[in-house]
């Protein structure tokens, strides 16, 4: 083949062939990313702008928390009852009040109110997101479409902390209404250019309940809890471990953490289409075994360099399962369901982000670094053996 066909090939395998709805869901994620400057930036916003002591700034992101395992659950029983884009859209325009709210909030009650509102809605999209995509694409598609969220996703935030590292010197207030702006940005895009795809006449009272009698659905939310605690470690526990244990100082370390999204940016239009022709159990359950191998090999990095590999083996496990969990979660969610369906899926990386802080500094100030990343690999690998078992069920699906 020539080089003049080689470049229409590659963008038609990797962009071609999917509707115009799922490109307005896209570019709304692409644009709300690239807003995305308040939570890297939070905790110094807290203590500096604010005056808030460490302990203070802790409370006010456990609320964010607490909000968020709300959020999962209610955003995917609304999607499913009041549709896709009105939660999706409804979300957004509520997180831009909320990050107003909290930008011009003064006193420590007034921020803890509008963090725990922030956290109740600002991923309040995404069961709403992942209903839409399975709604608008077919299965065969499915692995793509999820990829390229997960790229826009990767691409849109990289650029925003950079910005927002940038804007925070002419004043936080800066970073909320940027983001702020993102969110209705996204909020019209969608409203104005992507149709509600809820199932009509089904049944659709009730909570989770259907959704937790599902024995593989659960046993799968189990699984992605575990891959969740794998990941969550890259912005709790490493950046403590990386600086105060290896002695790597702040730009050592963020240094080596950029090849992570460059490697995404590059890699993941090029893997997503040729993943998602093989058999999703497998390659979901290859993709945790090597960032579990990736995690465990952390153990022993004493230089930026050696940190730097075991990024990118991780981050190459992280590719791979990047649009294979929501085409499973797709397959075993029946159409008038997959709001909750993605909110229990949603959930278990909320309950993942407030367990692993806990887990990981707990681990790493009893057992040291081995004890951390060795225990943090051994979840992986359970993870692994638990979706290959689950592999028989979800195939009949």
């Amino acid at each position: 083949m020539t080089s003049t066909g080689v470049k229409p090939t590659f963008l038609r395998s990797s962009f071609g062939g999917l509707p115009r709805p799922f490109w307005a869901l896209w570019g709304g994620t692409l644009v709300n990313r690239l807003g995305t400057m308040v939570m890297p930036f939070t905790g110094v916003y807290l203590t500096q702008a604010r005056g808030l002591s460490i302990a203070a700034a802790g409370l006010v992101m456990a609320l964010f928390g607490a909000g968020s395992l709300v959020s999962q659950l209610l955003a995917g029983v609304l999607a499913d009852r009041i549709g896709r884009r009105a939660t999706l859209s409804g979300g957004m325009l509520a997180t831009a009040a909320a990050m107003l709210a909290l930008g011009y909030s003064t006193t420590l009650p007034a921020i803890l109110a509008s963090m725990f509102l922030l956290g109740l809605v600002a991923d309040a999209y995404r069961p709403a997101s992942n209903a839409l995509v399975a709604d608008l694409i077919s299965p065969q598609e499915r692995p793509r479409a999820y990829g390229l969220l997960f790229w826009a996703i990767n691409l849109g935030y990289s650029v925003g902390m950079t910005a927002g590292g940038w804007l925070a010197q002419a004043g936080f207030l800066w970073l909320f209404w940027v983001d702020a702006v993102s969110c209705v940005a996204f909020a019209v895009l969608v409203w104005r250019a992507v149709p509600e795809t809820r199932p009509m006449g089904k049944s659709e009272a009730g909570g989770f309940g259907v959704v937790l009698r599902d024995r593989v659905m659960v046993g799968f939310t189990l699984v992605i809890l575990g891959n969740a605690l794998l990941y969550s470690q890259t912005f709790t526990t490493l950046p403590m471990a990386m600086t105060e244990g290896v002695g790597l100082t702040t730009a050592q370390f963020g240094l080596a953490m950029a090849l992570n999204g460059v490697l995404i940016v590059i890699v993941q239009p090029l893997a997503s289409g040729w993943l998602g022709r093989r058999d999703p159990v497998r390659t979901l359950a290859l993709g945790i075994a090597v960032m579990s191998a990736g995690f465990a090999l952390t153990a022993f990095v004493t230089t930026t360099f050696w940190l730097a590999v075991t990024i990118a083996v991780w981050t190459a496990g992280e590719v791979v399962t990047a649009g294979i969990a929501g085409t499973i979660l797709a397959r075993l969610a029946p159409p008038h369901l997959r709001g909750r369906y993605s909110g229990l899926f949603g959930f278990s990386w909320s309950v993942a982000a407030v367990l692993a802080p806990l887990l990981g500094g707990g681990l790493l100030e009893l057992g040291g670094p081995r004890a951390l990343w060795f225990t943090t690999g051994g979840i992986g690998l359970v993870a692994t053996a638990g979706m290959l078992a689950l592999g028989p069920a979800i195939r009949r699906r």
